[in-house]
């Protein structure tokens, strides 16, 4: 008999002004263009739930979408503290570096990627075991979070992950590990 499988497909929201404008997000909705993106997808999903972040832009993603679910406090944006909104180059040279180097590097009053990695595998373990089909429309921080937690990669391997914006990634979990099935396909 074949072990129980759970199907996990995490989609990343879309386009808004601080993903265009390089800088660190807030509460920020979708932006105009990601809306016509949006417009132009007929996504279907097998999914048997449907998981949201809170944040306005993923429950945008999904509204425009046509998918209703659950929020979910777990699948929210990297906490960014007092970066929040802020450009890049707005950082110090140093801060930029320790955020980009450094996994440990925690912005002021916010949550460092190591921290955010903890959470995701919190998270993971929990929908491990729910052996079904889940779709969670979230963020590119979470979803690299996934990927490299799916490969056990070192968390240093966080900025490799390239995630764009309404691309599709997909995890597996059975007999106990994550398998990574695919990893930020485009849907149409």
């Amino acid at each position: 008999m074949p072990s129980p499988v759970t199907r996990l497909s995490l989609l990343s929201h879309a386009t808004t002004d601080a993903v265009r404008r390089a800088r660190f997000p807030s509460d920020e909705p979708v932006d105009s263009g990601g809306l016509r993106q949006i417009e132009a997808i007929e996504f279907t999903t097998r999914a048997e739930s449907v998981l949201i972040a809170p944040e306005r832009r993923t429950r945008q993603t999904a509204a425009a979408l046509g998918l209703q679910g659950a929020l979910v406090a777990d699948l929210s944006d990297i906490r960014l503290g007092d970066w929040t909104g802020s450009a890049i180059e707005d950082l110090s040279e140093k801060e930029m570096l320790g955020w980009l180097t450094d996994t440990t590097t925690t912005p002021p009053n916010g949550e460092s990627i190591d921290a955010l990695s903890t959470r995701v595998g919190n998270w993971m373990n929990r929908v491990g075991s729910e052996h079904r089909r889940i779709l969670a429309v979230t963020h590119p921080a979470l979803i690299r979070a996934v990927v490299i937690r799916t490969l056990d990669a070192p968390p240093s391997s966080f900025w490799r992950v390239d995630i764009p914006p309404l691309s599709l990634t997909s995890v597996n979990f059975r007999g106990g590990r994550w398998t990574l099935r695919s990893v930020a396909e485009k849907i149409t």
